[in-house]
């Protein structure tokens, strides 16, 4: 009895406090960690030691000694951190913390990553457009009707009122426009994530539906985005890809299927003709070993895009015009005409695509791998697909300086992880969209850790989702439905418009644009919107460490 009031008044606590009080002076991921793996907390007051102690019995299990005190500038705080990494029993338990306090309750488990995994990355099916979606979660029922079946308009390729079929995919945000770039680099951590961990991860159940008989069910959900993707390209068969298929500005909170503007394939861009060149030659060799026609349509098109790309060497940027959508505009192409080349090349084995892309690399911006990224600039693709292939042939002196600029740069992740109270990588940068880069900052991670396995490495995956999870100082959660104090306001326009509470569940909120300045706010998109791209990095994380 006394175990259950306990567990009521930490749920009560969850749901009741404000979005920005703090309720806990210990900070840690309140869902769990692995036995094996590190485990830190960080407390925001004085103290000298800590034990860790069993749910059931309040026993104590682990004592030890903090380290600190440690002032952050950023946050203004002093901490302690406390490591209990050495210890590795299994169960429910808290950090209590003599003249401090305790914790929130969380798990020890090999499995404590499993339900995390199999939410977040059910978002993406509760993000499908173009059709009916429905889905339980903490007793709760989320659900939309099919939307957006008018998909899409073609007045802006000079083919007024005319309506072609590109209707599917996700709904790219908290609004429902869909977007050539973003999807790029979102399929491509997904994609990257399948041929690193499928062995750990491929059998969880993610309870889909049946959409495409035979796949696993996380290809299966992929596909829904690459049917949608190959429907982008322009009917002429030039290989042009349109840039976006949105409205010309965004839909009020309402539901999808409430949305009735009309809604326009765009002008094509060469970073969106490029992104969509790599992303379906991905897409060709992970889903040959299910459906190899599908496949076989997938490179066909990578190819005539590529080939079109390579006739047409100059940059073709997007302009908005009439559009107030979604931009996704790219500085330079260089990155994705890159990251196509690697992937064919890898695909394919044709040295034609090797060629491209290793006398390309010098006239990319340094340095070689880049620890802050995202869809603009997706170099990172390019070189790790580059240094993870199987295939021979590559050149040996840019294979080794690839390689040890992705070990230098994963080491240099270490260190700031270290650096920051709460294990944050991406050190003091804050700006929109930030918490995706630090998820993003575990494919780094777990790809230097695939070339020269270090813990270090992983140790450091698991501080980023320790950090999302709850070990922050707003000691919250910043994914929806999941660990202590989620997000309550997302800028989520099916969020806003459901009289379901809490909000749609498993969606990474982007985080303040500076150390303090994250609000749960709906109005607050700069803050608090969910994006497809920042949701797949942190699958990805995920993923890894999924057993």
């Amino acid at each position: 009895m006394k175990n259950l009031l306990t567990i009521l008044l930490l749920w009560l606590t969850a749901c009741s406090a404000g979005p920005s009080g703090n309720t806990y002076p210990v900070r840690l991921n309140s869902v769990g960690f692995l036995p094996a793996k590190a485990k830190m907390a960080t407390i925001i007051q004085r103290c000298t030691n800590f034990e860790v102690k069993r749910l059931a019995d309040d026993s104590t299990v682990f004592r030890g000694k903090v380290t600190g005190p440690f002032h952050q500038k950023d946050v203004n705080q002093n901490a302690w951190l406390a490591d209990f990494s050495a210890f590795a029993d299994t169960g429910s338990f808290y950090l209590d913390v003599p003249g401090v306090g305790r914790s929130v309750t969380f798990r020890i488990s090999d499995d404590v990553f499993r339900l995390p995994y199999v939410t977040t990355m059910r978002a993406f099916y509760l993000w499908r457009c173009g059709t009916a979606v429905e889905g339980d979660f903490n007793g709760q029922h989320y659900a939309h009707a099919a939307c957006h079946l008018d998909d899409g308009y073609s007045d802006y390729l000079d083919k007024k009122d005319v309506v072609r079929d590109g209707t599917g995919g996700w709904h790219d945000a908290g609004d429902y426009g869909k977007y050539t770039v973003n999807a790029g680099i979102t399929l491509g951590n997904l994609f990257l994530a399948w041929e690193q961990f499928s062995p750990a991860f491929e059998n969880v159940k993610l309870d889909l539906p049946q959409t495409a008989p035979g796949y696993p069910g996380y290809l299966e959900e992929l596909k829904w985005e690459t049917d949608w993707l190959l429907k982008m390209p322009y009917p002429d068969g030039s290989g042009r890809v349109s840039h976006k298929l949105t409205r010309t500005n965004f839909a009020g909170f309402i539901m999808p299927d409430d949305d009735k503007g009309k809604r326009y394939f765009t002008e094509w861009s060469s970073a969106a003709t490029a992104g969509f060149a790599a992303v379906m030659a991905m897409a060709a060799r992970n889903f040959q070993p299910y459906d190899s026609a599908y496949a076989e349509k997938c490179l066909t098109a990578a190819k005539n895009s590529y080939a079109f790309l390579k006739e047409h060497p100059e940059m073709k940027p997007f302009e908005q015009g009439d559009f107030k959508t979604g931009a996704y505009k790219v500085a330079s192409d260089k990155s994705e005409r890159l990251w196509a080349a690697a992937e064919l090349w890898e695909t394919t084995g044709a040295p034609a695509y090797l060629a491209d892309f290793e006398s390309a690399v010098p006239a990319i911006h340094p340095p070689l791998i880049d620890s802050d990224w995202d869809w603009g600039n997706v170099k990172n693709l390019a070189m790790f697909t580059y240094v993870l292939s199987q295939r021979e042939g590559r050149n040996p002196q840019l294979l080794t300086s690839i390689r040890q600029a992705i070990l230098a740069n994963a080491d240099s992740l270490v260190e700031k992880g270290k650096q920051d109270i709460y294990g944050r990588p991406l050190g003091s940068r804050y700006y929109w969209g930030c918490n995706g880069t630090v998820a993003r900052q575990a494919v780094n991670l777990q790809v230097a850790n695939a070339i020269s396995p270090k813990p270090a490495y992983t140790n450091t995956v698991v501080a980023i989702v320790d950090h999302l999870l709850g070990r922050n100082v707003y000691d919250r959660s910043y994914i929806t439905g999941i660990g202590f104090r989620p997000p309550m306001h997302p800028h989520d326009r099916r969020s806003a418009a459901d009289d379901v509470v809490p909000p749609w569940p498993g969606y990474l909120v982007g985080g303040g644009r500076t150390a303090t300045g994250w609000q749960d706010k709906q109005s607050d998109y700069t803050t608090n919107e969910i994006a497809i791209n920042w949701q797949a990095a942190l699958v990805y994380a995920l993923a890894g460490l999924v057993d």
